[in-house]
């Protein structure tokens, strides 16, 4: 390296310093660049035949790759180049943020390729996708708190590099100091979601696809990111809510432990309806259709209004919107046969004898 450096000085002796500094630092670039992709196309040749995760690995770190070489031909480059005392400290500054940055945006990248190659096992659009909502939820909140202490730590230690900001990193995580309290105060809310967000990865009250009556209206859980939930509801509209919300009110999680749900179909008759005949009716109707899972179904009495009783109908399906449906499925077929088969047992208000008596008034008028 010696030997290098002093044929180097002898054949630019004639030129400025900056000038043979700047034609190193360029050739230390060059070479850099050649290096990288020479690299590269190794890396690719090797990982032909290995699992998805180290190709992955390999065609999303090329630009991180490119970085790493770089700061390292350009580290050779500042050694040898005739630069000044302060000139080279700032080289080899700029050079470290390059190579704590390149540490931090690796480790980014290959948690990604990670929780992407981990979670292609797993189908959301299955018909019983509860394991799969499971892992992708735990999977995508854990990934961006991860990601979130990544980012936090690496912009810590770039700023950790400079004497200044050192001194008031060190203040801050000693927790002392006005500043330190009032950037804590001010970080308070995004602290909040933060835990909010382990918490809801741990304890899963929501899950990704989960579907939810929530602030009175129903939808479905889309995205779950650090600091918010989209929910989409069921006219495509999006309701967004802090994370803390699913820790702080209370919602309804149809899908907590099983997609399957039971709907319920009230119907109003009049007492001279036979209950066992509609009961074997509903039944024959319900079993009919292709939208029951064929595990619950029950038609009951449950309660007598002063002119007409109340029935309630159960009736279960393997997801909301089927059950949704079955329900409005059972109430149309079931009006149609009572049209038909039992006109008078529709709910009236019977007025009959008040007609008798007007119609005599009349008469004797």
């Amino acid at each position: 390296m010696q030997i290098l450096i002093e044929q180097l000085q002898q054949a630019f002796a004639w030129t400025p310093d900056w000038a043979v500094s700047l034609v190193v630092l360029a050739l230390a670039f060059v070479i850099g660049v050649l290096i990288q992709r020479v690299v590269f196309r190794v890396l690719t040749r090797l990982t032909e035949n290995r699992d998805l995760f180290w190709r992955s690995l390999v065609q999303r770190t090329y630009r991180p790759l490119r970085l790493a070489i770089l700061t390292w031909t350009l580290s050779i480059g500042t050694t040898i180049a005739p630069l000044s005392d302060r000139a080279t400290g700032l080289m080899r500054h700029a050079l470290l943020l390059c190579f704590v940055i390149l540490l931090g945006w690796m480790a980014r990248t290959a948690l990604h390729i990670w929780v992407t190659v981990y979670l292609r096992r797993f189908k959301l659009d299955a018909e019983d996708n509860l394991l799969a909502r499971k892992h992708v939820t735990q999977s995508r909140i854990m990934e961006r708190v991860a990601a979130t202490g990544i980012i936090a730590l690496t912009i810590s230690a770039v700023l950790m590099s400079f004497p200044a900001v050192r001194q008031y990193g060190v203040s801050l995580l000693a927790s002392a100091g006005v500043a330190g309290i009032v950037l804590g105060l001010a970080l308070q809310p995004m602290l909040k979601n933060l835990f909010a967000g382990l918490q809801l990865a741990i304890t899963q009250p929501i899950r990704i696809d989960d579907a939810l009556i929530v602030e009175g209206e129903f939808g479905h859980v889309e995205e779950i990111t650090s600091t918010y939930v989209v929910v989409k509801l069921w006219d495509w509209r999006r309701l967004v809510l802090p994370l803390n919300y699913f820790i702080e009110k209370p919602f309804q999680n149809w899908t907590r432990e099983g997609a399957a749900l039971i709907g319920t179909v009230m119907v109003y008759l009049d007492y001279s309806v036979p209950v066992a005949t509609l009961r074997e009716k509903t039944e024959e109707i319900v079993k009919a259709a292709p939208l029951w899972d064929g595990k619950v179904f029950n038609l009951a009495v449950t309660d007598l209004k002063d002119q007409v009783m109340e029935i309630r109908i159960l009736v279960s399906a393997t997801s909301a919107g089927k059950t949704f449906d079955l329900r409005c499925h059972v109430r149309e077929k079931l009006m149609e046969y009572i049209q038909q088969s039992y006109p008078d047992a529709l709910p009236r208000l019977r007025i009959r004898q008040a007609e008798k008596i007007g119609a005599r008034e009349a008469v004797e008028a």
